[in-house]
C-alpha cells in the first residue's frame, strides 16, 4: 500500500524547490574560454584586479566559475561598451613596431 500523502509532499517539495531555488551551474576552464575568449593570464589578471568573477576551487586542482556571474559580467561589458565606458585600445604607432615595414627595410 502506497502512502499517497508522502508522495504528494515530496512532489510539492520538488516543485517548490524548482520554482524558488534555481540550481547554480559551474563551468570549468575549457568551457569558460569558449564563453569568454580570453587567455588564462588575462583572466587571472582580471580576477586579481576584481574585474572578473572569482574562481571557486572545488579541489586544489579544479577551479570553476559560476556561470551566472560570468554571463552577468559579459552583459555588463556589453552595456559598458555601448555606453562608451570601454573604448578600443589605440593601435601602436609606426615608430613603436618591433619590425620595420617592407618599404622601411631598404
Amino acid at each position: 500500500m502506497k502512502d499517497t500523502g508522502l508522495e504528494a509532499a515530496y512532489a510539492y517539495a520538488a516543485q517548490m524547490q524548482a520554482r524558488h531555488a534555481p540550481t547554480r551551474r559551474f563551468v570549468r576552464k575549457s568551457e569558460l574560454r569558449q564563453i569568454v575568449p580570453l587567455g588564462e593570464s588575462t583572466i587571472y589578471e582580471l580576477e586579481k584586479s576584481n574585474d572578473f568573477p572569482r574562481r571557486i576551487l572545488l579541489t586544489p586542482r579544479i577551479p570553476v566559475w559560476d556561470l551566472a556571474e560570468v554571463e552577468a559580467w559579459v552583459d555588463q561589458r556589453r552595456k559598458d561598451t555601448e555606453m562608451g565606458r570601454i573604448k578600443p585600445a589605440a593601435a601602436p604607432g609606426r615608430l613603436k613596431r618591433k619590425s620595420k615595414s617592407i618599404g622601411e627595410r631598404r
